[in-house]
């Protein structure tokens, strides 16, 4: 029979991994999960409510707002707020970080980046969607927090993870020593270790991206595409296309299952759409502890100076061996173009 063990037991078994934290770091963990079992509940009564559709509203990144992009935002936020162990929330949905001014915040030694519901617009067609969250710490405690605080390299990351509602309701995270999962047991409100010490396959069959701009896509791009299209069974080509529209929802099946998800530059995106802060790096920290390779298609993704809080950057996450045949495609075209 496997051991029944919470999210909140697995984190205070850990805690021991992080002398210095002395237990904020488990809280602001545990401040997230109540946040998610929040958002997920509006989330599987979203058709049974007045939270789905557009709100009429565009974030900073110019793009229209989903109801339930609002309500998760303001149920992370406050959950952050109210905990104490976090000084400054920085959100795909807000222009600008989020000081927390409280009288036990001031304190805090963390700050959270976060992307508080990643595929919403699919929320209305039944398609899972996700959260993204990435922790970093202070870099100083003398004076208020500041942006600084937030555009710290992927390396210093010290948890990340994602919350991805489907059939059922999964926090995946880690704090740098492997990666577990968590699955939420509605019956008792809890999340249950139900995927320890998750291993991504070091080749897959799955390629993610979305090819309906395949014309826009570098020609490096199109070279792996095509890669992936020709048959060879010695590498399990062709590979299957599957591309959801929701990053948490891909990752997590070829997490699970072996591939490649591929969001590229594009002509009218030449610095990638995807953000670097609170999309890319934790979940190139969260693949990476699991064995696999993640990339701007040159450039590991967790080596890149962050210089801006809305910061895009393309990426190549999946299974290493995939990762890796694409990047070789990359390196090649950018030969053709120097020479």
């Amino acid at each position: 029979m496997q051991e029944f063990k919470t999210l909140g037991q697995f984190i205070i078994e850990k805690q021991a991994d992080f002398p210095y934290a002395k237990g904020e770091l488990s809280r602001l963990l545990r401040d997230i999960g109540i946040a998610s079992k929040i958002v997920n509940r509006e989330v599987n009564k979203a058709g049974l409510m007045d939270i789905l559709g557009n709100a009429g509203t565009t974030n900073i990144q110019g793009e229209g707002q989903q109801k339930l992009d609002i309500y998760a935002n303001e149920q992370f936020i406050a959950a952050l707020r109210s905990g104490g162990e976090c000084c400054i929330v920085a959100s795909e949905e807000n222009e600008h970080i989020i000081p927390i001014n409280s009288e036990i915040s001031k304190s805090a030694k963390y700050v959270v980046a976060i992307d508080p519901l990643d595929g919403s617009s699919n929320i209305d067609v039944n398609v899972p969607v996700g959260t993204i969250f990435s922790i970093y710490r202070r870099k100083s405690m003398d004076g208020p927090a500041e942006l600084a605080d937030v555009l710290q390299k992927g390396t210093e990351q010290v948890a990340a993870g994602y919350i991805i509602y489907g059939s059922s309701t999964m926090l995946v995270y880690t704090t740098g020593k492997g990666v577990n999962g968590f699955t939420l047991d509605p019956s008792i409100g809890e999340f249950c270790l139900s995927h320890p010490d998750m291993q991504i396959p070091k080749a897959g069959a799955v390629y993610s991206i979305n090819e309906g701009n395949y014309v826009h896509f570098p020609q490096g791009v199109k070279q792996y595409i095509k890669y992936c299209q020709v048959e060879d069974k010695s590498t399990r080509r062709p590979y299957a296309s599957r591309y959801i529209g929701s990053m948490v929802a891909d990752l997590h099946r070829n997490l699970i299952k072996g591939g490649i998800f591929i969001y590229p530059e594009t002509a009218s995106a030449p610095n990638g759409k995807l953000r670097l802060v609170y999309e890319c790096n934790p979940l190139a920290f969260v693949i990476e502890q699991a064995g696999g390779r993640a990339s701007n298609g040159r450039e590991r993704i967790l080596g890149l100076d962050v210089s801006e809080l809305h910061q895009r950057s393309p990426i190549f996450i999946g299974s290493e061996e995939m990762v890796l045949a694409a990047e070789e495609m990359m390196v090649e075209e950018n030969q053709l173009v120097t020479k």
